[in-house]
């Protein structure tokens, strides 16, 4: 019985995640997320995510634009079933979804292992490589990501991560034609606005002199003609 209630919630799982039935693959569709498509535009994902482009959040505009959609899927069906994901965020380059980060929610996968989400996604993306050991890389805020699984192709790649700080877990989806564009952007937007920067904070220092002599200017003007000593 136990066991017929881990193969049953390992098939749940599958079905939530990816939103297809569980069958076994030597080689899955690496190009999607669920119905979201890697290479899609940006007005594109976000009508399927029931959004707006406009509520894309800009994170560079040089030398190539970035931009970042968030997406928090609802439970599907029956209010019995359960959405383990906590936020999905597109990312778009020039306007084309290069890259898709798909954040866990740590409690509704509780009790689950690396394995058994590694087992999972196989029945979508296909058998999964497993770095031997574990390939562990800086996060973005310094914590350690450990790399669980991979799925690739000569055009995508997909990666479960598991945090080093607590057991939460995250896939990654990439674009490989776009990824090394936007990493090599992402590098020169920050060179740019680092040579930039002591031009930045002098203009900024000036404005605020500028509008502290105007208001003090103003007080003067209101304050002299009733002056009485």
């Amino acid at each position: 019985m136990t066991r017929l209630r881990r193969t049953v919630s390992r098939s749940a799982l599958t079905f939530l995640v990816f939103g297809v039935l569980p069958t076994a693959t030597l080689a899955g569709d690496l190009s999607k997320y669920r119905n979201f498509q890697l290479g899609s535009t940006l007005p594109a994902v976000a009508k399927q995510a029931g959004g707006n482009p406009s509520q894309a959040k800009v994170i560079q505009r040089r030398p190539a634009l970035i931009q970042e959609l968030e997406w928090r899927p609802q439970p599907l069906g029956s209010s019995l079933q359960t959405e383990p994901v906590r936020e999905v965020i597109f990312s778009f380059y020039d306007g084309e979804l290069f890259r898709i980060v798909i954040n866990y929610d740590r409690y509704e996968i509780e009790g689950l292992t690396g394995d058994d989400l590694v087992e999972s996604m196989s029945s979508t993306y296909g058998i999964a490589a497993k770095p031997t050991p574990a390939k562990a890389a800086p996060g973005l805020y310094g914590e350690q990501e450990v790399v669980l699984g991979q799925w690739q192709d000569s055009q995508y790649r997909f990666e479960l991560i598991r945090f080093s700080y607590g057991p939460s877990f995250k896939l990654v989806g990439v674009l490989k034609r776009l990824e090394a564009a936007a990493g090599a952007s992402v590098l020169e937007a920050k060179r740019l606005d680092d040579k930039e920067a002591p031009q930045r904070e002098a203009e900024r220092i000036a404005r605020d002199d500028e509008t502290e002599r105007a208001k003090l200017e103003k007080a003067r003007l209101t304050n002299k003609p009733r002056f009485r000593p």
